[in-house]
């Protein structure tokens, strides 16, 4: 259903997504000149056409990313959320479908203009990305974003304003997270520290996977992303029930 409503505004995701180009191309000024400077062909073993596609799949993935967040919210603030309490469905799971479909039509439409800018730039020379390897991450990815998200939107339980929240939580995944820099990029300390949090599973797998497309590689991410996925899951079920006796309390 979330597909459908989407596909209605796909003229609007194109003209939004004007911002990824920009980004794009700045991030491309900034490479050549970084590459030209240091003389040499790769660099932490990434050639300059792969970080350019690296960087265009890492911010497809983040900015396809659904505002979860001023959703639940928006529902906790207007009372609207003791409607979604009575429906036979488990609440997280209907947030986790809808957070699903509408990302998927905006990654592709991301995707879509990251590649042909990358295509216009480079030529008809991808860097081998096997797709399906690729998509079984990014669902990973999706669900792992979905999940650390779905953490922050339920403290709307308590402080209602989650915003602030959010701002921090995407600042780490541009950073430490490996959005901006692939994480072989990192000094060995912050690398060490990066790879024992969750944040590594959204931007960076699926990224490092467009452009180094190892099945072995692929699915020890894949097990790392659906270990914390399980994790996390259970993380939310516990603040998602706290939140619901809260509200019960609060407004009976």
């Amino acid at each position: 259903m979330t597909v459908r409503n989407q596909l209605a505004y796909v003229l609007d995701f194109l003209i939004r997504s004007l911002f990824l180009l920009v980004i794009l191309f700045i991030f491309f000024q900034l490479w050549s000149v970084t590459y030209d400077g240091v003389g040499e062909r790769q660099i932490a073993g990434y050639t300059f056409e792969q970080m350019i596609w690296y960087l265009a799949v890492a911010e497809s993935v983040i900015l396809a990313s659904p505002k979860l967040n001023a959703k639940v919210e928006a529902e906790v603030k207007n009372g609207d959320i003791a409607y979604q309490l009575i429906r036979p469905a488990s609440y997280l799971l209907m947030h986790y479908g809808s957070y699903m479909g509408e990302a998927s039509v905006r990654v592709i439409v991301n995707l879509a203009l990251g590649s042909a800018l990358a295509f216009l730039w480079f030529g008809w020379s991808p860097p081998g990305i096997n797709v399906p390897l690729c998509l079984l991450v990014m669902v990973g990815a999706f669900t792992v974003n979905f999940l650390l998200t779905m953490l922050i939107s339920l403290c709307a339980f308590w402080v209602e304003e989650t915003r602030g929240l959010d701002f921090v939580y995407n600042k780490l995944l541009f950073t430490i997270g490996g959005m901006l820099l692939p994480m072989e990029m990192f000094p060995g300390s912050l690398r060490a520290v990066g790879e024992w949090l969750p944040f590594q599973a959204v931007a960076y797998f699926t990224a490092k996977t467009a452009v180094h497309a190892d099945v072995s590689e692929a699915l020890r991410m894949m097990a790392i992303q659906w270990g914390w996925a399980a994790l996390l899951a259970c993380a939310a079920a516990f603040v998602y029930g706290k939140g619901v006796r809260k509200l019960n309390v609060n407004g009976g």
